[in-house]
């Protein structure tokens, strides 16, 4: 799938260049934020470990989960520098992870260069969009960036651009890069009448990519104290809470290919998380962006007992919040009555998983009184579909598509939060107290609650999840050798199928190596058994019906 995604990126940037550069646009870089009140400092970290630096009272460690926990604070520019420096070795490998899919697929530099051309192209008004302090911060963090591709493009500006690498996976949506699954509940569905909040960040690039979370908590000279999870080089929110009980959350929505960056969401729910304490505050905040994806963001508010989806897109924006019912669930879907008539989204209610998702969220509340953050990271958890269908391991229709970055679970009234370990969502949930972090001194480094953890799904020591490892790395093996035209041992396609057999995709997978193999009837056959199972989306049975109707044209 990642090369898949590359190729259609690079196409698209392509596009982009010739449509425009015949305009003779001259492209400016001279973005730099205004750092004149600003102090640039030349910090130097101390180590006392492999898994343990700190600059005074700020440090960055790995704990026993396997998780990275960061703690800065001070002005922009001190924040983004203070956080290179103490994870200058992870942030050169996570650039590199994200780097590599880019060279697997275009292994020539002079494409490269190419391409990177272009993308400074489109980007080249997104400095346009960003506050001077996130810029700021961005350029801190980018003076500990590895060398090593400045000849394709200077740090900074690199850094800055990949803020958008989120906005680009959706933007390119048809390939369904993100599939993520939201619920709040309160009053009598929480077990202590709070709120609770739970998310999947379904966003995947590369396992290298996913390998090294980050849970952050930062102390900003000015708005609030929060916490997010993120990954090196990232400074914008994806899931986060901040001191006043405010969480933000963002999933993606269908979206039209865009023509130029603009604000990344991730800087959006940065802002807000931020500088929002209410959730009118949060939509005047949200109000003033522009962005070129379409995203919800659901914002949960201690101080208003209240939870609301903000539905924006590059030309529409809604809030959605539901009367007299004691939760609100978000997938990939806008719910406000301001896209009732919109196209791209009825297409995407009517085509994709996002409505079964959000199905299951409704069907498991029907089943299931009170939620507690135990019960709500075992919905997060659940690989079952509707009714308890089996969907087979990976499948985007369910809750857990075994592909997450990461989990998170908010007690936004008690300042609590639990984030997930590897692998997937499906290892311990580290537990969070943001009151003790924020307001008393920290003491040893520790940041985390160890009573309140969650265990580790036990999923992960059975041969089904064994299992299911080995058919993602023989995925990669079959797609490889139908690419190059080989043989396959029949052994090898039984192991396939018996480590994954309720999966649609692997019955259409032996099947199109059969179809170039030239054995329709078996072809046939396997494309058959795939429409038996619970197939994805109505574009992905429409290939297969297609390439049935191939195979029997083929075989008259």
């Amino acid at each position: 799938m990642n090369k898949t995604i590359y190729f259609f990126t690079f196409i698209f940037f392509t596009f982009i260049f010739f449509t425009f550069i015949s305009c003779g646009i001259r492209k400016s870089l001279e973005n730099r934020p205004d750092l004149s009140t600003f102090q640039s400092k030349q910090y130097s970290r101390n180590e006392i470990n492999d898994s343990l630096f700190y600059i005074e009272n700020n440090f960055f460690k790995k704990n026993k989960t396997q998780n990275w926990e960061l703690f800065v604070s001070g002005d922009p520019l001190e924040i983004g520098q203070k956080t290179g420096v103490l994870t200058k070795e992870l942030y050169a490998f996570q650039e590199q992870s994200f780097m590599n899919l880019i060279t697997d697929f275009i292994p020539s530099e002079k494409r490269r260069k190419f391409l990177f051309k272009v993308l400074k192209y489109y980007n080249r008004d997104l400095h346009k969009y960003v506050n001077n302090e996130y810029k700021a911060q961005i350029y801190g963090l980018s003076e500990s960036a590895n060398s090593h591709y400045d000849s394709l493009i200077d740090k900074y500006n690199r850094n800055l651009f990949l803020h958008g690498a989120h906005d680009i996976g959706h933007a390119m949506h048809d390939l369904m890069l993100v599939g993520c699954s939201s619920l709040a509940v309160l009053d009598n569905k929480s077990e202590d009448g709070g709120l609770l909040i739970g998310r999947n960040f379904d966003f995947y690039a590369n396992d290298d990519f996913a390998k090294n979370k980050i849970v952050s908590f930062v102390k900003p000279n000015s708005g609030y104290p929060y916490m997010s999870v993120t990954w090196c080089g990232m400074i914008g929110v994806s899931s986060g809470m901040n001191l006043e009980g405010l969480t933000v959350t963002i999933n993606a929505g269908k979206s039209s290919i865009p023509l130029k960056a603009k604000t990344p969401i991730s800087l959006v729910a940065l802002e807000i998380l931020q500088y929002a304490s209410t959730i009118d505050q949060a939509i005047e905040i949200a109000k003033t962006k522009k962005v070129f994806v379409s995203e919800s963001i659901m914002i949960g508010s201690s101080k208003d007992h209240r939870v609301v989806l903000i539905e924006i897109s590059p030309k529409k924006f809604g809030v959605y919040e539901v009367q007299n019912q004691p939760y609100l669930a978000c997938t990939n879907h806008f719910q406000s009555d301001v896209y009732l008539d919109d196209k791209r989204n009825n297409i995407q209610k009517e085509e994709s998983h996002s409505v079964y998702r959000f199905e299951k969220i409704e069907e498991h509340l029907s089943n299931e009184n009170k939620l507690n953050p135990t019960k709500m990271v075992e919905l997060l958890r659940d690989t079952n579909g509707l009714k308890n269908t089996k969907l087979g391991y990976g499948n985007e229709k369910a809750l857990n598509q075994l592909l997450a970055h990461h989990a998170v679970v908010f007690q936004p009234d008690k300042r609590l939060v639990w984030v997930s370990s590897n692998p997937y969502q499906l290892g311990e949930f580290t537990a969070y107290d943001l009151n003790k972090i924020f307001n008393d001194s920290i003491s040893n480094y520790m940041l985390n609650v160890d009573s309140l953890r969650i265990e580790k799904d036990k999923f992960v020591l059975s041969a089904d999840y064994s299992n299911y490892e080995k058919y993602r790395e023989q995925t990669h093996q079959i797609s490889k050798l139908i690419k190059e035209n080989k043989k396959i041992d029949e052994t090898f396609l039984t192991s396939y199928i018996q480590n994954n057999p309720d999966f649609w995709l692997v019955y259409d997978k032996v099947g199109d190596y059969y179809f170039q193999q030239k054995d329709y009837q078996q072809a046939s056959f396997y494309y058959k058994l795939a429409l038996t199972k619970e197939v994805t989306t109505v574009p992905d049975r429409n290939k297969i019906q297609k390439k049935l109707s191939k195979c029997s044209r083929k075989t008259r």
